[in-house]
């Protein structure tokens, strides 16, 4: 049986070939009669755009699309994964769209049809995508990051938690000189750790100099020049708190490369405890975030949204806990 082509709706709807792909995306610029011819003719035809017949009849793609930073980045891979298996669960369909400061992912991409429900993992505080989406009538779902003024439903681990057990591990070692080298002060995520940091090294009488709350991306490239801008004082820090593992892996990387021993001259903390700082090579002591109930809260989430129209901008948190390896040590001297 001859396959059935976009060209083959094309001419039964009287349209364009462009017109059609347009009407079944539900994209701009076609008018809801023409909409209408095409979907007629795509189900006379048994035409399927995609992998799912489904998305013609109900408007239903059973697609989630989930919203992430290139996969290079240890962490995402690290979160996606138990999203997909929790949305396969619920008999939806994961499509990873990535986002970075180079190639943004705007609305026209998310609201396009596509999909039934966006899960947002790299948002920025102030970011207006969740509006947008608002405003269109996507469900989504912030996870591992909330916006300064909630309008979504989100879900994130308690920073704050983790922030003082790392503090308490410190200053009951001795330290009373500790560098951050933290994550963007845009994301929540930065912003939070390296907020709750500060606070509870105040509260221990550790002061931490405004020179000495480096901010960086989120990799280890960055962690590690950052971390050498830190390391090349004349008076170092004897402690280094990473804004998230990956950030961490490069505090080790220029301890490395400066003759430093961890712990015995520096000691170094994590955030998130992903596999990678588990390695016996690593041993990275961190704030272990079960990254498995964050997936499940935000896929329940999701589930709400996609069956609740507005759905209130709730806020879960999950809690932490401290994972002590090999890379924390009594203060030198």
């Amino acid at each position: 049986m001859k396959k059935v082509t976009s060209h083959d709706v094309a001419r039964l709807a009287g349209v364009s070939q462009p017109t059609v792909s347009r009407a079944l995306r539900n994209l701009p610029g076609t008018s809801p009669e023409t909409r209408q011819k095409v979907l007629d003719a795509a189900l006379e035809l048994s035409y399927v755009p995609s992998d799912s017949a489904r998305a013609l009849s109900t408007t239903q793609s059973r697609r989630v699309a989930v919203v992430s930073e290139e996969l290079t980045n240890p962490y995402y891979p690290e979160l996606v994964e138990p999203i997909r298996r929790r949305l396969a669960e619920a008999g939806l369909r994961t499509v990873v769209v990535t986002d970075s400061e180079h190639r943004a992912v705007g609305p026209e991409v998310l609201a396009d049809g596509s999909y039934d429900g966006v899960i947002l993992t790299t948002t920025l505080r102030t970011s207006a995508l969740p509006r947008d989406l608002t405003e269109r009538g996507i469900p989504h779902v912030l996870v591992n990051r909330v916006l300064d003024h909630p309008e979504s439903p989100s879900c994130s681990v308690d920073n704050s938690a983790g922030a003082r057990a790392v503090v308490e591990l410190l200053a009951g070692l001795g330290h009373r000189h500790v560098g951050l080298v933290q994550g963007p002060v845009a994301t929540s995520t930065g912003r939070e750790r390296a907020d709750a940091l500060r606070k509870a090294l105040r509260a221990r009488g550790v002061r931490v100099r405004r020179d000495e709350l480096v901010r960086t991306a989120f990799d280890h490239d960055a962690g590690r020049a950052a971390a050498g801008e830190l390391l090349d004082r004349a008076e170092r820090p004897t402690a280094i708190v990473g804004g998230n593992d990956v950030i961490a892996l490069g505090v080790l990387s220029a301890a490395r490369e400066r003759g430093l021993r961890v712990p015995e001259d520096l000691t170094v903390a994590g955030f998130d405890d992903i596999p990678m700082a588990g390695w016996p090579l690593v041993g990275l002591t961190t704030v272990r975030c079960d990254l498995e109930r964050l997936a499940h809260t935000a896929v329940e989430l999701l589930q709400d949204a996609m069956t609740t129209p507005a759905p209130p901008p709730v806020e879960r948190r999950i809690p932490v806990s401290l994972v002590l390896r090999g890379t924390h040590g009594p203060a030198p001297g």
